[in-house]
């Protein structure tokens, strides 16, 4: 850990531009200013994201000012959180125009990436808590801006109350954290010193109450339902808490890593997120509903993430979240682009080739076997080989073997290749700048290996047997179960907007 001086001009440079846009917020507010002005407080927004970045490439030292940690993991974060915010924003200009509450949307989606930015570079646990806490709070006034409609206002009372039940089992993990080892500061909590400190039992316990406190956020088994009902919000704001705060379980275990340890609460995360990616995958795919297709994903995307830091694999973790959270924005702003008219091709009058399937096994093994090789063999890489070429199995079907000719295989070969670059560099850039950052993490048990194998396998087995056995009972169980999952509360449904009538649309104010 480094204190220099030389290195406080960064963090204060984006402090600076930080309050600059707040303050651009606070201004837009008044009905006074015109409301194109948006655009130059659009301007102001790019401001933190290019400062967040510089301090990303600048150095990779940790930097300490005040109750702030600037690191690689929290200046990456930062980047990713504000550079989101700001691309959100910009699509919201024209999206939103007209909208009554155009300027209070601006405003709350500013003030929930922003408190959501500071909670990742904050070190002192009391402001950590309250950073994450308006962040909810912002997130859960998003969901009900339009206020006026019944449906709205449900959702966001709903979800609303589990984020203060998550809130509150959060903030009674770091004050057993913070009374046990007689510190707030979170880097200090976590030296080995002030960790030897916590009796094993009382470590499980609070492992068990940060896994409880982010299920909530992460929308994993049993508490999916509120993500699912807020598909009422906007699509920029579902695209915002799709890509930016939903994942805030992972992220929040790499920077607890070192005290998430035990085999009881590996288990318990383990076995509750992998029936979750069962669970988010079967919704993805038995609803029609574009939007509510991609909350199924989420919650499947979300439940790996969380087993990737059960397995100690933090780094994986953190990538996940960055790569899941810019595509799941980009589907969410195309989402109005979705329903269209478009051909449908059935792959079951194609015939592939045994050619092209043998292709694509031996080069799925050739992948699974060379990553194992390369990665050392043990714990997590085993699992990561699996996927790998389970993956370049897939790919390579959809993408070459069901290719249309020599143009479509070329075509597929060529995305599948640039897909496996871009990968392998995304990859190693980012372990190049956080692997002093990241924690390791410890190996997983044999258990948990053999459990998240068993999941692939077993969940993968019982997919192709279901797909082939349309006609039986256990399919039309699972089905209308699955339906039903991801169906909204009834609370939640309204066939005909009666508050569209009653509204005050914006005008006046665009001319």
């Amino acid at each position: 850990m480094t204190h220099n001086h030389d290195f406080i001009s960064l963090p204060t440079a984006f402090f600076i531009v930080l309050t600059v846009s707040m303050v651009s917020t606070i201004f837009l507010l008044y009905k006074k200013v015109p409301v194109h002005l948006v655009r130059y407080h659009i301007g102001l927004l790019s401001l933190p994201p290019i400062v967040a970045l510089w301090g990303l490439l600048a150095n990779n030292r940790t930097v300490m000012v005040g109750p702030w940690r600037f690191d690689s993991l929290s200046w990456l974060l930062a980047l990713f959180v504000l550079t989101i915010g700001l691309i959100v924003q910009r699509y919201s200009v024209r999206y939103l125009f007209g909208d009554r509450d155009y300027r209070k949307y601006f405003a709350l989606l500013t003030f929930t990436t922003y408190a959501d930015t500071l909670a990742w570079i904050s070190n002192d646990l009391r402001l950590l808590l309250v950073c994450w806490g308006v962040t909810l709070l912002g997130l859960t006034l998003l969901i009900r801006l339009h206020k006026e409609w019944q449906v709205a206002r449900k959702a966001a009372a709903s979800a609303g109350r589990l984020f203060l039940i998550s809130w509150l089992i959060l903030l009674v993990a770091v004050i057993w954290m913070a009374q046990t080892t007689g510190q707030w500061q979170l880097s200090i909590v976590l030296e080995k010193n002030n960790l030897a400190q916590l009796p094993s039992w009382e470590r499980t316990c609070i492992n068990l109450l940060l896994i409880i406190a982010m299920f909530i956020p992460s929308a994993q088994f049993p508490f999916q339902r509120w993500l699912l009902d807020s598909v009422v919000a906007p699509t920029p704001v579902s695209a915002v808490m799709h890509a930016g705060i939903v994942n805030a379980g992972g992220l929040l275990f790499t920077r607890f890593a070192p005290i998430f340890s035990g085999e009881a609460a590996q288990i318990f995360l383990l076995v509750v997120s992998g029936f979750s990616v069962l669970l988010g995958t079967g919704i993805m795919l038995v609803h029609v509903d574009y939007k509510r297709q991609l909350v199924g994903s989420t919650i499947a995307q979300m439940g790996f993430m969380l087993i990737q830091c059960a397995l100690g694999a933090y780094l994986a973790a953190v990538i996940h979240a960055l790569l899941h959270g810019l595509f799941k924005a980009s589907l969410f702003l195309q989402a109005g682009s979705a329903v269209q008219h478009r051909e449908i091709h059935s792959f079951k009058s194609r015939q592939i080739p045994n050619l092209w399937v043998i292709t694509g096994v031996i080069l799925a093994l050739m992948t699974g076997i060379g990553y194992l090789l390369t990665s050392g063999g043990e714990g997590y890489p085993i699992i990561s080989s699996f996927i790998l070429g389970w993956s370049m199995l897939f790919a390579w079907i959809g993408l070459v073997a069901f290719g249309n000719g020599r143009t479509g295989r070329f075509a597929g070969l060529t995305f599948l290749a640039g897909a496996l670059l871009m990968f392998t560099y995304i990859h190693k850039s980012l372990d190049s700048l956080l692997h002093e950052t990241i924690l390791s993490g410890m190996n997983p048990s044999c258990p948990a290996i053999i459990w998240v194998l068993f999941l692939l396998l077993g969940g993968t087995a019982v997919g192709l047997w279901l797909a082939h056995k349309r006609s039986s009972t256990a399919f039309t169980i699972i089905y209308l179960w699955l339906v039903h999952l991801g169906e909204p509360h009834k609370d939640v449904v309204e066939s005909h907007p009666t508050y569209l009538a009653k509204s005050l649309f914006y005008r006046g104010e665009s001319k």
